[in-house]
C-alpha cells in the first residue's frame, strides 16, 4: 500500500465535521485501488431503530436512501462479523446488496469495518468493477480503517455536541421571541396558524395539533400545521377518550416514545404513510382552567422526543394559553358587535313595507354579521313557494343554471316545518335521514357548498316563506349565530306579511296621482287643451314614423384574434433566449434554443458508432468475409437509425414560433436557465394584424345583434379615434357581469399597425337596423312594463 498514515492522519485532521472526513477516506482508498467505488458509512439510530448511515461515496456508485437498515444484506453481515469481508461478484444476487445503485458489473464487494474499542462505529464499503479484490488488500487497509474509525467518531461526537449547543440557543432566542408573536394578533384563526407554525418549528416535528375545549367538554381539533393523517381536522374527542380527550380529562401531560404503547397503536389504525411512531400531548391551562391540548408529533430528525422537549412545549403552552385567553375576549366583544348590528337590521326591515327592498335587507345585511355565502327566501303564494330573493341578485331567475338547484332545494326544504341544518365534514354529510345524505350529497357536489341552514317563516295564519343559508365552511354557524337567526326570522315573519298584506291593496298607489291630473288638465283654458292635445299627437306620429337608427352598446375589451403558445417537445434547461417580450417573429424563426450538450453528444456517438460500423463493413469486405460484413452491415443500418433519430432529438431543442405575430410573454428574456417540462409552455405568440374587440350586450337586447352587423368602438387609449368592423360571433352563452347577464358580440378589427392591443378597453356600439323614434326612444320601459303585465296576467 502507498497511503502514507501520518499524511492520511493529517488530513483526516484538517477537516473537522464528519462528511469531509469520510469524503477523505473515501476518495484516498479509491485512488489507491484503480477501477473500484468506495462508500463510508456510521452507525445510527432513526425512530428506534439502528441504520446505517452513507456520509461518503466516490466513483460511479450511489447509495438508494441515505439510512439502510443494519440487518440488510452485505451490510447485515460486517454488522454481525465485525470482520473484513470480500465477496465475489458473480456469487452475489443482486438483493444482497439492493441498497447500492450502480450500472458497473460488480467483480467483487468488500467491507472494512470501523471499529473503536472493538465497538463497530461504521463500515467502509469497495466495489470492484475491474478485478477481484484480494483479501490481502484488505489485511493492509486495517491499519488505515483504525485511524478512520477514530477520526469519523470524533467528528460525529463533535457534531452532536455543537448541534446541541446549537439547538439550545435557537430554542432560547424562540422562546424570547414566542411570546410577542403569539401577541401580534387577536384574531382567533390567525393566532392557531401562528400557534401551529411557530410550535412546529420550535419541536422540528411532522405536525402539531391543537384541539380546543367545546361547550360539551370535548375538544376539537381546530387547526393541524404540518401532516399527521393519524388526527383529521375538525374531528373532536370525548373526555377521557382519545390522547387529546385524556390529557383534557386529567390535565397531565404525556410522552409517548413506544411505538408498543396501545394508545399510539390505537391512533396509527389504518394509518399506513405517517404513523405517529413519537408523540407529546401537553394541555393548555389558564389560570388552573382548561384551554385545550396541544400534539406534538414525529422530530424530524426521526430521533425520539425526551424530557426536555416534554418541558419545552410545556412552556410554551403557556404562553398560547394566554393569546388564546385574549383572542376569546375578543370574540366576547364581537358578540355584542353582532347584536348591535342586529338591532340595526331589525330596524331597516321593519320601517319599510317596500316588499322587493325588504327581501333584499334579509338576504344581504346579515352578512355582516354571519360567515354566509349565500342566502334565499322563498315566499309562500296561493300553496306554492316561489323564489323571491338571492344574495347579490337584484333579480331572481329561477331557471338559470346557477339558480335551479338551489331553487329545487329550497322548494324541498319548505316542505318541512322544522329547522334543516345539513354539513358536509370531508367526504361525510352529517344528516339524520339515508335520503336527506344522498340528496345534499349530490347537491354539495354540485354547487361546492359544505353547510345549509333553514328555517320555516311563520306565524299565527300560517307560513309567510322559508329563509335559508349556505356556506362553504360547515362550521360557519356558531351557537351564537343560530340564536340571531332565530330572533330574526321572527321579525322577518311579521315585517313580510305586513307588506304582502299592503301590496294586496289593488292600484292605490296608481289611481290616486292619475285622478288627479286629470282634474287639472280639464280645468285648463280649451285653446291650451288644444295646443297640448296637438303637439301630443305630432309627437305620437313621430315617433311611430320617423326612423332612428337603433343601437345596443356595452363596454368593451379588446382580445387578439389568435395566440398560440410555444411548447418544448422535450424536457430540458433552456440555454439561450432570443427574443424579447414585444418582438415580431416569423413563423418557424428560432426563439430559444435547450441546452443541447446531451442531443448533440448523443448524436457524436451515433455518428462515430455508425463509422466504426461502415469501416468494419469495407474491412470484411477487403477480407472476402461476406458473412461478417453482412453482420456489420445490420449494426451500420442500426446506427444509422440512431444518427437520424438523435438529429431530430438535437433539432428539437430549438423552440420555433408557429405563427407569424409578436411575442407575448412578459420577461421571456429571463427564461434562460429555467428547466421545462415537455408541454410546459415557454412563450406564447399573438397574431396582431387583427384584433377582436368583445362588446358586453346586456340580455335584454341580445336577440337584435347578429354576425355581419356594423359595429364601432371607442377605446380609452385612443380617445379621438374611432375603429370600425362587423360582428363576427355572437357568443351563444351569457356570463355574469357586475351581478347583471351579458353576451358578448365579437367584433372584428383591421390592425395592420398593430396599435389595438389585446387587453385595451372602451366602449362599443352595435347598429342593429333602422326603427321608429318611439321604438328606439322607449323601447327598454316598454319591455319592461309588458314583462311586468306578462307576469301578472300571461300565461
Amino acid at each position: 500500500m502507498n497511503i502514507d498514515s501520518a499524511e492520511f492522519s493529517v488530513r483526516l485532521l484538517a477537516e473537522q465535521e464528519v462528511i469531509p472526513r469520510a469524503r477523505i477516506c473515501a476518495r484516498i482508498i479509491a485512488d489507491e485501488l484503480s477501477g473500484t467505488a468506495v462508500s463510508v458509512y456510521l452507525l445510527g439510530r432513526m425512530y428506534d431503530e439502528d441504520v446505517w448511515l452513507v456520509k461518503a461515496s466516490t466513483g460511479e456508485v450511489s447509495v438508494r436512501a441515505a439510512a439502510v437498515p443494519l440487518h440488510t444484506g452485505t451490510l447485515g453481515e460486517v454488522a454481525v462479523g465485525r470482520a473484513p469481508l470480500v465477496f465475489s461478484g458473480k456469487d452475489l444476487a443482486r438483493e444482497s446488496y439492493a441498497h447500492l445503485d450502480t450500472r458497473q458489473t460488480v467483480v467483487s464487494l468488500a467491507y472494512l469495518p470501523l471499529l473503536r474499542d472493538e465497538t463497530l462505529v461504521g463500515a467502509i464499503e469497495i466495489l470492484g468493477s475491474e478485478e477481484e479484490i484480494e483479501e490481502e488488500t484488505l489485511e493492509a487497509l486495517l491499519p488505515f480503517a483504525t485511524i478512520a474509525a477514530a477520526a469519523l467518531l470524533g467528528a460525529a461526537t463533535y457534531e452532536a455536541e455543537r448541534n446541541e449547543s446549537l439547538r439550545s440557543l435557537t430554542r432560547l432566542s424562540q422562546l424570547y421571541d414566542i411570546e410577542k408573536v403569539f401577541s401580534s394578533t387577536l384574531e382567533m384563526d390567525e393566532l392557531l396558524v401562528l400557534i401551529g407554525s411557530k410550535l412546529r418549528e420550535v419541536m422540528e416535528c411532522q405536525a402539531v395539533n391543537i384541539w380546543l375545549l367545546q361547550p360539551d367538554e370535548s375538544v376539537k381539533l381546530s387547526h393541524q400545521a404540518g401532516f399527521d393523517p393519524t388526527a383529521r381536522p375538525g374531528s373532536s374527542q370525548a373526555a377521557g377518550e382519545g390522547l387529546a380527550g385524556g390529557v383534557s380529562d386529567t390535565g397531565e401531560a404525556l410522552l409517548l416514545t413506544d411505538v408498543e404503547d396501545e394508545r399510539l397503536i390505537q391512533r396509527n389504525e389504518g394509518v399506513e404513510d405517517g404513523r405517529a411512531a413519537s408523540l407529546l400531548v401537553v394541555p393548555i391551562l389558564d389560570k388552573g382552567a382548561l384551554v385545550g391540548v396541544i400534539e406534538a408529533v414525529n422530530k424530524m430528525d426521526g430521533t425520539l422526543f425526551d424530557e426536555d422537549d416534554l418541558f419545552v412545549l410545556n412552556s410554551m403552552a403557556e404562553t398560547a394559553s394566554t393569546a388564546l385567553h385574549n383572542a376569546s375576549l375578543l370574540m366576547a366583544e364581537r358578540k355584542v358587535e353582532i347584536l348591535e348590528t342586529l338591532v340595526t337590521v331589525s330596524h331597516e326591515i321593519t320601517s319599510t313595507l317596500n316588499l322587493e327592498r325588504m327581501l333584499q335587507t334579509i338576504v344581504n345585511a346579515p352578512q355582516a354579521v354571519i360567515p354566509y355565502e349565500r342566502a334565499a327566501i322563498a315566499l309562500e303564494q296561493r300553496g306554492r313557494f316561489k323564489l323571491s330573493a338571492v344574495t347579490g341578485l337584484t333579480q331572481v331567475n329561477a331557471d338559470s343554471p346557477e339558480i335551479t338547484p338551489l331553487n329545487d332545494i329550497l322548494q324541498w326544504a319548505a316542505l318541512s316545518e322544522e329547522v334543516i341544518h345539513v354539513r358536509q365534514v370531508g367526504d361525510e354529510v352529517d344528516a339524520e335521514r339515508e335520503e336527506t345524505r344522498a340528496k345534499f350529497a349530490r347537491y354539495f357536489s354540485d354547487t361546492g357548498r359544505r353547510a345549509f341552514y333553514s328555517m320555516p317563516l311563520s306565524d299565527d295564519t300560517g307560513r309567510v316563506g322559508v329563509l335559508c343559508l349556505e356556506s362553504d365552511d360547515p362550521d360557519f354557524l356558531s351557537p351564537a349565530h343560530i340564536e340571531i337567526l332565530e330572533v330574526l326570522a321572527g321579525q322577518a315573519t311579521v315585517a313580510l306579511r305586513n307588506a304582502q298584506m299592503y301590496k294586496e291593496v289593488p292600484f292605490i298607489s296608481v289611481l290616486e296621482p292619475v285622478l288627479e291630473r286629470k282634474r287639472k288638465f280639464m280645468a285648463m283654458e280649451k285653446r291650451r287643451r288644444s295646443l297640448i292635445l296637438t303637439a301630443a299627437a305630432a309627437a305620437v306620429i313621430f315617433l311611430g314614423i320617423f326612423p332612428l337608427p337603433l343601437r345596443v352598446d356595452g363596454n368593451a375589451v379588446v382580445a387578439p384574434a389568435r395566440r398560440l403558445q410555444v411548447q418544448p417537445e422535450i424536457e430540458g434547461v433552456v440555454g439561450k433566449v432570443y427574443v424579447r417580450e414585444g418582438q415580431v417573429v416569423s413563423r418557424g424563426e428560432v426563439l430559444a434554443e435547450m441546452d443541447p450538450w446531451d442531443y448533440r453528444s448523443a448524436l457524436a456517438e451515433a455518428e462515430s458508432k455508425y463509422q466504426t460500423a461502415v469501416l468494419q463493413v469495407n474491412h470484411s469486405l477487403a477480407g472476402n468475409d461476406t458473412g461478417e460484413a453482412g453482420v456489420q452491415r445490420v449494426q451500420a443500418d442500426y446506427w444509422k437509425t440512431e444518427v437520424d433519430r438523435a438529429k431530430e432529438l438535437l433539432d428539437r431543442t430549438q423552440l420555433r414560433a408557429p405563427m407569424d405575430g409578436v411575442v407575448s410573454t412578459a420577461h421571456v428574456e429571463n427564461f434562460a436557465g429555467r428547466r421545462l417540462q415537455h408541454g410546459e409552455s415557454f412563450a406564447e405568440i399573438m397574431d396582431t394584424s387583427q384584433a377582436i374587440v368583445d362588446v358586453a350586450i346586456d340580455d335584454v337586447d341580445a336577440g337584435l345583434v347578429r354576425p355581419g352587423l356594423n359595429a364601432v368602438t371607442k377605446l380609452n387609449s385612443y380617445a379621438t379615434k374611432t375603429f370600425r368592423g362587423k360582428v363576427a360571433v355572437v357568443s351563444p352563452k351569457g356570463e355574469m357581469q357586475h351581478d347583471d347577464r351579458v353576451f358578448f358580440a365579437r367584433v372584428a378589427l383591421e390592425n395592420p399597425s398593430g396599435v389595438i392591443r389585446a387587453g385595451m378597453e372602451g366602449r362599443g356600439k352595435v347598429t342593429v337596423g333602422w326603427y321608429p323614434a318611439g321604438y328606439v326612444l322607449f323601447r327598454r320601459p316598454v319591455m319592461w312594463t309588458y314583462s311586468r303585465l306578462w307576469s301578472w296576467f300571461g300565461w
